[in-house]
């Protein structure tokens, strides 16, 4: 166990951007990919949608069909093999909300319904998930859905509107603590 001295060289970014559908969240990681520079890959779970920005930037693209927690990880496997220094994930909501039906199968075959008792099994899949994240070789940046809620709002002129707003991103409880940088598209 040896100290250094903290180098930025080692450090690479963990940017997480959320919002709801719309606000530009995949157009907005690839542009932070393109100032970054060098190789890009994406992890597609949205069907293939990031390639709409193909005529923009250029990056590789995997449209992820297991969005499993261990799919993603052995995408990300992939991509760090490949040795992409950028990787945007997109989106992060598709693993979580595939652990979340997980844990609620376990606990009803294994824990008379408990769901609590059943994040025994859940959670050290997210933990891997996130060391996954932490530990990958280059810069990573994922987008994740917001749960939304509708408001009504009143223009200037007093006419009310319906105004859709992103709360919180749909993803584990403190991910934002894993992330340099949290950022809510609207």
């Amino acid at each position: 166990m040896t100290f250094q001295k903290a180098t930025k060289k080692l450090a690479k970014l963990r940017l997480a951007l959320f919002g709801p559908s719309g606000s530009g969240k995949t157009f907005t990681a690839l542009r932070v990919a393109v100032g970054i520079g060098g190789k890009i890959a994406v992890i597609d779970t949205e069907r293939g949608r990031a390639a709409k920005y193909s005529d923009h930037f250029a990056f590789d693209i995997l449209i992820l069909e297991n969005k499993t927690l261990q799919g993603y990880l052995d995408a990300m496997t992939e991509a760090a093999s490949a040795g992409y220094n950028v990787l945007i994930i997109d989106s992060l909501t598709h693993g979580w909300q595939e652990l979340v039906q997980e844990v609620e199968r376990i606990a009803r075959s294994q824990f008379g319904g408990n769901t609590w008792s059943a994040w025994s099994v859940g959670t050290p899949k997210q933990m891997r998930f996130i060391d996954a994240l932490l530990n990958y070789p280059g810069h990573i940046i994922a987008t994740m859905r917001s749960k939304t809620e509708w408001v009504v709002s009143k223009d200037p002129s007093g006419k009310s509107f319906p105004k859709r707003l992103g709360l919180a991103p749909q993803e584990g409880k403190g991910i934002e603590y894993e992330f340099d940088m949290m950022m809510e598209m609207t």
